[in-house]
């Protein structure tokens, strides 16, 4: 594992947990509203790394005070070692949280047919026509995408998609479209795009609160469990 990162303790990413946070590097996408642009560029960030070792003894001093681990990136899904750490996680009686861009189904269905996975947050770019703009990647393969909302949305692990709005490429039209291939009951996240400061692109703006809620009112009409977060 890759890890650049951990955050001792958060109680936002997991739903309804005291949890620590994983960053691991790099990223098969490269959108330019990237937030953590060091965590997907090398030229980005310098050469170290925190043992995995670092991370695990972390874990179990803090057995009965953390009861979750989110793992985000990054993609975490490029590491090989990805199932390994979860296995390990949860020998020590964590709940484990995957962040994941949706691109490698296989091995999501993998860890979720292990029962590795109690929380996935996958991150809807956009509709499909406008996902190769958005991810930054010319000729860009939906498939995979769809492949991992539809594992997700059987409904076999409690998951939520989330999406970062960014004006100029996401329209009311393009979010009535991810509505309508989205429909369903789960939750849906809308979220407000800000400038961390280390981002891919250039040029980004967000919506204000109202063409956020305009876009929302969209999205419900499919989606009704969809809201804002942030």
């Amino acid at each position: 594992m890759l890890i650049k990162g951990l955050q001792k303790l958060t109680l936002l990413d997991f739903p309804e947990k005291m949890a620590c946070t994983v960053f691991t590097f790099g990223c098969n996408f490269r959108c330019p509203f990237c937030h953590n642009a060091s965590l997907v560029l090398s030229d980005r960030t310098d050469n170290t790394v925190m043992p995995e070792e670092e991370i695990l003894a972390f874990l179990r001093k803090r057995r009965g005070i953390l009861e979750g681990v989110c793992i985000t990136g990054g993609e975490p899904t490029l590491q090989p070692d990805l199932a390994d750490f979860i296995r390990r996680v949860k020998d020590m009686g964590y709940a484990v949280k995957l962040d994941t861009n949706g691109y490698r189904p296989h091995l999501l269905r993998a860890l979720l047919t292990e029962g590795l996975l109690d929380y996935v947050a996958m991150d809807i770019k956009n509709s499909l026509p406008r996902y190769p703009a958005t991810v930054g990647i010319t000729h860009f393969d939906t498939a995979p995408i769809e492949e991992s909302a539809a594992l997700l949305m059987e409904g076999r692990t409690p998951f939520e998609f989330r999406t970062t709005l960014v004006r100029g490429l996401h329209t009311p039209e393009s979010v009535e479209d991810m509505g309508k291939w989205l429909a369903g009951d789960e939750r849906f996240f809308l979220q407000t795009f800000e400038d961390s400061g280390d981002l891919i692109g250039e040029g980004l703006s967000a919506f204000d609160r109202k063409g956020t809620e305009t876009l929302l009112a969209l999205l419900c009409n499919y989606v009704p469990n969809a809201q804002i977060r942030g």
